[in-house]
């Protein structure tokens, strides 16, 4: 009688204990959810945070890149529309915490609900690891960038020695003698080519009337519509200066800088289709106004 009365209680226990590990279980793979979801959160703060600081520089051109403008605010959608899908996780997640309550209290039900709790488990774990690729692709290209201009920066102390430096174009008589020598690389094509090109362009090569520093592209990133010039604070380079890049006489579109650095320029590009023809290695050269 002892042994009959005593496996119901048994078979109690062990189910007992089941749940609570099946219920500690959940409560684990849901703190993981959680950290994740504020992860992705800060991450999306980052991102908001660089669209606005983007949207505040470019207010002040917006009559010359309406283009610009109208990829920026497709952009601030997808934006929107990551946060509305942040939400929607949220709410998934308050959901299954829900569930996980009604599992603690209804012992009874733990069977039926069980296979439904490993579903949603499953499906969030693919989730999870698909934002986990895409995480690593750009924490990947991140590094990769950040590797090239740490490059840039330790090459351009010695690239900065064939960059020809002339803020005035018309040169005063007594540094002549000096500046001949560095305008036969790079100034005397530009002078001797530079007045035929409007027979062609005309619109667009009275831009070279007036120049003033000139350096090269060091880095064209497509993905964020910038370019990297070889020239920064030491120089002289501010916030909203204008380049124009040449591809030896060819002009191929106007760039405004954006950020700047020591020895270099983060400039964003002024239409639609001149990240696609720029290259590393192309002039760039200031304009004067």
């Amino acid at each position: 009688m002892n042994k009959k009365a005593g496996a119901p209680v048994i078979i109690l226990i062990v189910l007992i204990i089941i749940s609570l590990a099946l219920a500690g279980g959940g409560f684990y793979y849901y703190s993981l959810e959680k950290k994740k979801s504020t992860d992705l959160e800060e991450k999306l703060e980052e991102v908001q945070t660089r669209q606005r600081i983007t949207e505040t520089k470019l207010k002040d051109s917006e009559k010359l890149i309406s283009d610009l403008k109208s990829k920026l605010d497709e952009s601030s959608k997808k934006v929107e529309a990551l946060t509305g899908d942040l939400e929607k996780e949220k709410a998934a997640g308050e959901e299954a915490l829900a569930k996980l309550e009604q599992i603690k209290a209804d012992l009874d039900q733990q069977k039926s609900l069980r296979a439904d709790l490993e579903k949603k488990f499953e499906e969030s774990q693919d989730d999870a690891k698909k934002m986990q690729d895409q995480l690593k692709t750009i924490e990947s290209q991140k590094a990769d960038l950040e590797l090239k201009v740490k490059d840039l920066e330790s090459k351009s102390q010695v690239e900065l020695g064939k960059i020809v430096v002339n803020p005035e174009p018309p040169a005063p008589t007594k540094g002549k003698a000096k500046k001949e020598k560095a305008p036969k690389k790079e100034k005397a094509p530009k002078a001797e080519k530079a007045k035929p090109a409007p027979a062609k362009e005309k619109t667009k090569e009275t831009v070279s009337d007036k120049q003033g520093l000139t350096g090269n592209i060091l880095v064209v990133n497509k993905d964020y519509n910038f370019a990297v010039v070889s020239l920064g604070t030491k120089d002289g380079i501010e916030v909203g200066q204008v380049f124009s890049i040449y591809r030896g006489n060819k002009y191929l579109g106007d760039v405004k800088v954006e950020k700047v650095h020591e020895t270099m320029a983060a400039a964003g590009f002024m239409s639609d289709d001149l990240k696609n023809k720029v290259g590393e290695g192309d002039k760039a050269v200031q304009k004067l106004k």
